[in-house]
Order: C-alpha cells, then sequence, then structure tokens
C-alpha cells in the first residue's frame, strides 16, 4: 500500500469516526423541558375546579350525555351524587406541533410537549370519576371542559423523576419522555412506538411523517381535511395558538368550552367518549 493511499484511508477514517461523533452528541443532546405551570397557576386552576363541582355533578348524573328529565330531577340526581375532588390539581401534555415543526435530526429543538391544561379528579358518590380541565382564558383560570374517567390524572401520576408524561391527542396514545427515550403507556402508544418505545430522534421522525405537513396553517389544515395535527378529542377544537403562559389554546377550548369560560355556567364541553388503551 502506497503512503499516499494509506493517508487517504486513514483521513477517511477519521471523518467517519468524526461524523459519528457528532452524530452520537447531537443524540445525547437532552430535549427542552415543557413549561411547567407555577404554583399560583396549580392554586387558581383547582380552585376554579371546586367552584365547578356543582357542574361536575350534573355531568356525572347525566353519564357524560345530553342531561335527561326536568330540571329539578336533575338537581336532586347531581346534588345527590355530592361530588368531590380527588386528586392534586396537575398539568397535562400534548405532543407540541413546534416539535413536529423541528427540522433537527435529533429532534432537540423544541420541547416535545407542551402544557396544554391542569386537570383534576373528581369523584361522585355512585364512585364515577371525571376529569375537571382548567385553562388560563385571559387573565383567570378557567374550567373549559369536563370529561369522563380520569385517565389525566392517573396517566400524569406515573410521572417519574426527569420524566414528562404526555399525549398525543391525535391517537389517543400516553408516552412518557425519559432518559432520552419515548416510552409506551397504555396499548395505543405500543403500537405506536413499540414495546419498549423508542429514541427521540426516532420518534421526531414519526411524527414529523405523521403531521408535518398537516401542521396549523398548513394547506392541510386550512382545507379542513380529517386526520390532521388537531386533536381528535370531541371535545377539542382548533384555536388561536399557545398563551403566554405556554398554556396551548389550540388544543383547550371546544365550543362548549369556550362558551363556559365566558362565564355561561352549566355550559361544558362534554367528551362523551375517550379513546381508552389499556395501560401497563
Amino acid at each position: 500500500m502506497t503512503l499516499a493511499v494509506a493517508s487517504g484511508l486513514a483521513a477517511l477514517s477519521a471523518g467517519t469516526a468524526s461524523a459519528a461523533s457528532a452524530a452520537s452528541a447531537a443524540s445525547s443532546v437532552p430535549a427542552p423541558a415543557p413549561v411547567a405551570p407555577s404554583s399560583a397557576d396549580v392554586a387558581a386552576a383547582h380552585a376554579a375546579a371546586t367552584a365547578t363541582l356543582g357542574t361536575v355533578g350534573h355531568f356525572l348524573a347525566a353519564g357524560g350525555q345530553k342531561p335527561q328529565g326536568s330540571a329539578q330531577q336533575q338537581e336532586t340526581a347531581a346534588a345527590a351524587l355530592a361530588p368531590r375532588l380527588d386528586s392534586t390539581t396537575v398539568p397535562v401534555y400534548y405532543l407540541a406541533a413546534a416539535f413536529v415543526a423541528d427540522t433537527s435530526a435529533a429532534g432537540t429543538g423544541a420541547p416535545v410537549a407542551n402544557l396544554a391544561f391542569l386537570a383534576t379528579d373528581a369523584v361522585g358518590t355512585s364512585g364515577a370519576h371525571a376529569s375537571v380541565w382548567a385553562a388560563k382564558v385571559g387573565t383567570a383560570w378557567k374550567v373549559v371542559n369536563i370529561a369522563q374517567g380520569s385517565d389525566e390524572t392517573a396517566y400524569a401520576g406515573r410521572a417519574q423523576p426527569g420524566g414528562t408524561v404526555f399525549e398525543e391527542p391525535q391517537i389517543g396514545a400516553w408516552y412518557q419522555l425519559l432518559g432520552g427515550r419515548v416510552l409506551p403507556l397504555d396499548d395505543t402508544a405500543r403500537q405506536s412506538v413499540g414495546t419498549q418505545g423508542m429514541s427521540l430522534a426516532d420518534y421526531h421522525r414519526l411524527v414529523r411523517s405523521r403531521y408535518a405537513d398537516k401542521l396549523p396553517g398548513s394547506a392541510y389544515d386550512r382545507a379542513g381535511v380529517a386526520g390532521g395535527f388537531q386533536p381528535r378529542n370531541a371535545a377539542l377544537g382548533k384555536g388561536s395558538g399557545s398563551g403566554a403562559d405556554g398554556t396551548d389554546s389550540a388544543a383547550v377550548l371546544g365550543i362548549g368550552g369556550a362558551v363556559l369560560a365566558a362565564g355561561g355556567v352549566g355550559l361544558v364541553g362534554y367528551r362523551h367518549t375517550r379513546r381508552r388503551g389499556k395501560t401497563t
């Protein structure tokens, strides 16, 4: 082997090693953490949930459906259930549009999820649970939706130190980002990322393939075609972006929720069904 060839091979090897090292370094860069609510925000959201327990009673009495019977019958049924708050108020994070839009290979240019709302579990004497969602509307925290079950608080409670639990609401999958890996927390998530999960970079590529051309403001979105980035949850609708506090209003306010937030007591964006996946 000539000296020139040997030198060329050595340079190529060094270049390959350098590229591999750079790729490894990029993949090891931690993703930025999503904005967390302040203790004052959590307290205000909890107070808003407490003030809405009467409406929660009506929701539970109707089984999440349109209320039936006379006003007196509805009041009696709601009072009999005597709902109470059954959990702390927790932040709920949704897959972030900025993460999907991020063009970096490692997917670390933006947090994987944004704060969508704060949730508090409520339970009635029947044992039925409801998830009370609060979001910052203007300068005040208000209840914007009530949903059957307790998915939000149950999944959030599974967060490990240093982990971020979030939902990909377009498919109803719950994950935890921990140690640079996106781990599944329910059956839908396992179908999405596998039983062992995947690296953040791989998840970034996955969601870009699903939604990069369907983000809010895209031609796909403006056409109103189903299956885009907007959440599939029936109670959620399109909004106008993120608030200054980091709450994603596009993921929170549905028509009914917006009416309630504006002061229409009893008008809640009821979600009749949930996409529930079996948890681990």
